[in-house]
């Protein structure tokens, strides 16, 4: 089936998400849609699946107008979506979650999930899935429950299937297989829309490319165009990709983490006797798919969580047990995963988010009194060496854009005298330039000589700040392996393998 958008502006008050974009699908073509965060293509992706109602513009499939009053009228026009977040209930079973909004009932009112069952397994037959429709969602692997988002797509006869931000979640076996299955859809007639801030993986499948900056169409792009060409038009500037490091100067273990766990509020261990160390001057990276016990594991470091056993020794001194407010005065600075959440104060201007963690003493607080000068010349001058962009430092934080919410969170954390650094997923949700620029400040705390934790699930990352890496992998680190292990070796980590013997780390 072939999809036309033609002239979709979607306004939001004053703020245009869409400006007059227009774009092409082939039957059979997989198009990546590429651009920084905020530059509208969820946007566009929720006008076609009707969960927004442009103020102009058509949507065409095979030259036909479409007018979708929700999603239901696109489902049935035959456009499909999966999902970044699955939309999956994790107690049913496969064949109930496909039937799910679509049920059928035999002559007694009782739910009938035969057809479901065979629709799966034609399905999954077709595709080479290997998916057992009785088989419950909380039980698969998060790449086999995106197979079921796709059989839930296909099963309502899709002809187009927007893919958003497909492979965020997965490990990159997992991410292999998505795109082989992406190119036997497209080989099926079905049209692919792919949504993708990744670089690597718009090279390695979309068959035409469009590039959206601030709400508009900057141009389109061949696959063979180089990383660097498009990054440079999705930002608009050039950008440099790679992370540029010199072998680390090692300067002694600072931090030493032995037999850690943590019992969540569940009771369930979510980090099981975890050791390792990380000297000065080197960047330690923590991989591993989103839940693996990385979140729980930072907490535990930072004293946010409750019931946690082993030892913490920063410098030789115990941490754990102690009060989140001693660690930070320790010299821990932290970015957490969720910077919205834990890592700003919305409400708050950038001033006085900036001053956090430093509220009760000198020099932002002398005799009870805070000192509004110095913070404000404090602010102007960090808003200036992390280049946030904004109306000053008194303009709420709230109003920043990410990349900019995240600088201020870099700026506190790594202007106060650090003895280790951690960082949560630093980029999530960045766009390429910021990616550059946290990247930069990242390898120059370690370069001053602070021990540096990186937790992420975005492979690259993991790879170009690393100068070693832990994988975990259900709550445990599987191995610690050199900066330059291979990827298909990191990749076959994260799913449980222990490293083989000639890359363990020393």
């Amino acid at each position: 089936m072939k999809l036309e958008l033609r002239g979709i502006t979607k306004r939001f008050g004053a703020l245009v998400a869409n400006n007059n974009i227009s774009l092409t699908v082939e039957s059979g073509e997989i198009h990546a849609l590429l651009g920084e965060n905020g530059a509208g293509k969820s946007t566009l992706m929720n006008v076609l699946y009707g969960l927004y109602i442009a103020e102009e513009g058509e949507i065409l499939l095979d030259d036909v107008v479409q007018k979708f009053a929700g999603p239901g009228d696109a489902m049935n026009a035959g456009i499909g979506m999966v999902h970044q977040h699955f939309m999956l209930v994790p107690v049913f079973t496969v064949a109930e979650n496909v039937v799910l909004g679509h049920e059928q009932t035999t002559f007694g009112g009782r739910l009938d999930l035969s057809a479901a069952r065979a629709k799966v397994r034609e399905i999954s037959d077709r595709f080479g899935f290997d998916i057992d429709p009785d088989a419950l969602i909380e039980d698969l692997p998060v790449g086999v429950q995106q197979r079921v988002e796709i059989i839930k797509a296909l099963s309502q006869d899709a002809k187009v299937l927007v893919f958003d931000e497909p492979t965020a979640v997965l490990t990159p076996q997992e991410t292999d297989e998505l795109m082989t299955i992406m190119r036997q859809l497209a080989a099926s007639g079905t049209s692919i829309v792919f949504i993708t801030h990744k670089l690597r993986e718009v090279r390695a499948v979309a068959d035409r490319i469009t590039v959206i900056r601030l709400g508009t169409v900057v141009g389109e792009a061949s696959p063979t165009a180089t990383n660097a060409e498009l990054a440079s038009l999705m930002v608009g500037r050039a950008v440099e990709l790679t992370v540029h490091k010199n072998a680390p100067e090692l300067r002694g273990t600072a931090l030493a983490v032995k037999n850690l766990s943590v019992i969540d509020s569940r009771n369930q261990i979510v980090v099981n006797n975890v050791s390792f160390d990380v000297q000065a001057g080197e960047v330690l990276a923590i991989a591993g798919v989103q839940g693996n016990g990385q979140t729980e594991l930072t907490e535990a470091l930072l004293g946010l969580q409750q019931h946690v056993t082993g030892s913490i020794e920063l410098d030789g001194k115990p941490l754990r047990g102690y009060s989140v407010r001693h660690i930070l005065d320790s010299g821990v600075g932290f970015v957490p995963e969720d910077r919205t959440e834990d890592g700003l104060i919305a409400d708050f201007s950038i001033a006085e988010n900036l001053m956090l963690d430093r509220s009760s003493g000198a020099p932002f607080v002398k005799a009870g009194n805070l000192q509004l000068g110095f913070r404000a010349k404090f602010a102007a001058e960090k808003i200036h060496e992390f280049d946030i962009r904004s109306q000053g430092s008194e303009m709420e934080a709230g109003r920043l854009s990410g990349g900019n919410q995240q600088k201020v969170v870099l700026a506190r954390e790594l202007s106060r005298d650090l003895r280790l650094f951690v960082a949560a997923q630093p980029t999530r949700g960045l766009d390429v330039g910021s990616i550059e620029f946290v990247h930069t400040r990242i390898i120059e705390t370690r370069d001053s000589g602070i021990p540096v934790i990186v937790v992420s699930t975005e492979l690259d990352e993991v790879v170009a700040l690393a100068d070693r890496i832990a994988v975990m992998y259900r709550g445990e680190i599987v191995g610690i392996v050199p900066g330059n292990t291979p990827r298909a070796t990191l990749g076959l980590m994260m799913v449980g393998e222990h490293a083989p013997a000639t890359e363990a780390a020393l």
